[in-house]
């Protein structure tokens, strides 16, 4: 019987020593991936800004959804200059009179693209963005002495990017990011 009961100890006390490792690795694995950032994203949610003008119009407004984030892009039409812009979280977005915009989602961030806008862009004023990760609606605010106001209501306060492009044709792009999650 006590040569039994040893044997099982001495199984017991292999089979730990086997599988300690193991889960160190796996413990050591699990941190590591949860201290990673999502989809390789450091962008952060502080403002972002530039103060460059040009006097090409926006001319459309463009979306996309991607795996870790999802898009909006201003088209700029050829102009002098480079675009310049202010993105930032705020609790309420404000038209030029200092009135709330009412805008969907938990977050809202207010756009001022330094350009003017020919048209309102889009045309309807309003972009919903049912079923999307990340962004809830857009919203025209007003364009006034060569500064446009959009209003990007998002699920949450996510890190976001802010960057132009050059488009075909000589004008610009101007592109906004927002992840998907933190």
């Amino acid at each position: 019987m006590i040569t039994a009961t040893r044997r099982r100890l001495a199984i017991a006390a292999a089979a730990a020593s086997l599988i300690a490792p193991v889960a160190a690795t796996a413990a050591t694995t699990s941190a590591s991936a949860a201290s990673r950032p999502y989809c390789g994203i450091y962008w952060g949610s502080l403002q972002k800004s530039s103060t460059n003008m040009t006097q090409g119009n926006i001319l459309d407004v463009r979306s996309g959804r991607h795996a870790c984030f999802d898009r909006v892009v201003f088209d700029i039409g050829k102009g002098s200059g480079t675009v310049g812009y202010t993105v930032r979280y705020v609790s309420s977005v404000r038209g030029p009179s200092g009135a709330p915009v009412a805008l969907n989602g938990g977050a809202k961030l207010q756009v001022t693209v330094n350009a003017p806008a020919a048209k309102q862009v889009p045309p309807s004023g309003v972009v919903n963005y049912s079923g999307w990760n990340t962004f809830r609606q857009l919203k025209w605010v007003s364009s006034f002495e060569g500064y446009t106001d959009f209003g990007l209501g998002v699920r949450a306060r996510l890190p976001m990017r802010v960057f132009t492009l050059p488009s075909a044709g000589g004008g610009q792009r101007l592109v906004i990011d927002v992840a998907n999650r933190w």
